[in-house]
Parts: structure tokens; sequence; C-alpha cells
């Protein structure tokens, strides 16, 4: 019965993410709070699933012509050498930091997803 609800969880969490929101800020706290799974275990499925997302997103993207080739190194090493160091900080931090770092970092996309809703609104794009 667990692998279904583990199912469904990724499921409604691909839904969300496919909508625009982003699959971990969905994923992660579905399988926290409604699942029972740790926090660094959930931090650790999201990204997993995350790797043949962003792949499949680069090709369609690449296929499109949308991406833009020059900025792709200066873009990429410190991504490569940040998601190494956190990878290595999550490992040895305790999981109620990473609890609290997630949720302050959802509070903040909260806010600034409410902040481009409420103002974007009064902008008029011109005709």
């Amino acid at each position: 019965m667990s692998f279904y609800l583990f199912f469904l969880g990724g499921v409604l969490g691909g839904l969300l993410g496919g909508m625009g929101m982003g699959g971990g800020t969905a994923l992660i706290p579905l399988f926290t709070i409604f699942l029972g799974v740790g926090q660094r275990t959930a931090q650790g499925i999201n990204l997993i699933s995350f790797l043949p997302m962003s792949a499949a997103a680069l090709f369609v993207h690449a296929k499109s012509g949308l991406l833009e080739t020059h900025e792709i190194l200066p873009l990429a090493f410190p991504a490569l050498v940040l998601s190494a160091l956190s990878s290595f900080a999550a490992g040895i931090l305790p999981q109620s930091v990473l609890k609290t770092a997630f949720g302050i970092f959802l509070v903040v996309l909260s806010l600034f997803r409410l902040k481009k809703a409420l103002f974007s609104r009064h902008i008029r794009k011109p005709e």
C-alpha cells in the first residue's frame, strides 16, 4: 500500500511542478508532511527525480532554439561547485536545520510570488 501512496505523491508533485510551481516545492512537503519521510530523504528523492526532468527540458529547449549556449560555462561551473558543497552540507547538517531552511525558502518564495501577482495586475503592457 505504501508504494501506491508514494507513487501518488510523486504524480501529484509532478503535476504541481508541471504547472510552473516547481516540483520540489510540492514534492518535499508532500513526502515529509503527509508520508512521514525524513527531510534529507525527501530532498534526495527530489534531486533524483529532477535529473531526468531537467535533461528532458534541456533537450526540448535546445531543439526549440531557446538555449543560449554562450552563457553556459559561466553559469555551469559555479552551479556544479555550489551543488557539490550544498550536498555535502545537507549530509552533515541536522534534519531540523534542513527543515527550517526549506521552510524559510518556501516563505520567501511565496512572498516573491505574491508580490509578482499583486503588482503585475497594475502594470499595463504597451500595445
